[in-house]
């Protein structure tokens, strides 16, 4: 539903970590080091976003490398910034 991508976006840790992800593919420690928080607030959200097939993550070794899963959440992210940058 689109009210659960709301509420999804309206925690500021999890749209730090798609902003992030928006510039590039990053691993947990990346995000980590990036946001300034811990390794397990950072996987927990990553599940949260995960489950809402916000983002997608590929595994190389034993790390996973995290991005943005298609087009439509580089949108959304796009015009949340775009519209919150608006000259009114």
């Amino acid at each position: 539903m689109v009210s659960d991508n709301f509420k999804i976006l309206s925690d500021i840790t999890r749209l730090k970590i798609l902003q992030a992800l928006y510039q590039r593919e990053l691993c947990v420690c990346d995000l980590t080091a990036v946001l300034e928080a811990n390794q397990s607030n950072i996987s927990h959200q990553l599940r949260v976003l995960r489950s809402k097939n916000l983002v997608k993550f590929r595994k190389e070794g034993k790390m996973a490398y995290y991005s943005l899963a298609d087009e439509h959440v580089v949108k959304m992210i796009e015009m949340g910034v775009e519209h919150a940058t608006e000259k009114r």
